[in-house]
């Protein structure tokens, strides 16, 4: 599963490219996304890749096994501009945005080979920590320092303030 928010291309345009790629192989999508001449192909392209890397790193699934599942392209909020015209008119421009997701799954009849996670192996982090306190403890003691008495200066009536005065009397 991904999703990619706020993309600064219609969404009429980008569900044209999503309707060629929707429930097609993983594989296929990618090789179809990468001829495309449109601007969107790119953008679902980087989502795709990314869709994919998440199947690999949270499930260990290969790019084989893969298809598209659901892709929905919603609108996402609209940038509104204004273009003067004639006559001291104005003209609105709505630049559109959009939403995707996009969740890939298991084509059916194949079968899942689930591989071992490799374990994380244990490392000197017993004895890291406890020359960090140390460091820590040496630069938290605050330094004692002396308080210095604040003491007001006595306002002055500069030369500006005898001359120019508001209100006269």
């Amino acid at each position: 599963k991904a999703k990619l928010n706020y993309l600064r291309i219609a969404p009429r345009k980008v569900r044209l490219i999503a309707d060629l790629v929707r429930n097609m192989d993983v594989k296929e999508a990618e090789t179809q996304l990468k001829f495309m001449p449109k601007r969107a192909s790119i953008s679902l392209l980087k989502l795709l890749n990314s869709a994919i890397a998440n199947a690999k790193n949270n499930f260990n699934l290969e790019k084989d096994v893969l298809y598209i599942k659901k892709l929905t392209i919603n609108e996402g909020p609209p940038f509104k501009r204004w273009r003067p015209i004639a006559r001291g008119r104005a003209n609105p421009i709505v630049k559109k945005s959009t939403h995707i997701n996009l969740v890939l799954d298991v084509k059916k009849g194949v079968k899942i080979v689930e591989s071992p996670k490799p374990e994380a192996k244990e490392t000197k982090s017993a004895e890291v920590p406890q020359q960090r306190d140390e460091r820590r403890e040496k630069q938290a003691k605050p330094k004692p320092r002396a308080l210095k008495e604040i003491t007001k200066r006595p306002e002055r009536k500069g030369l500006f303030k005898k001359i120019f005065r508001r209100k006269s009397f």
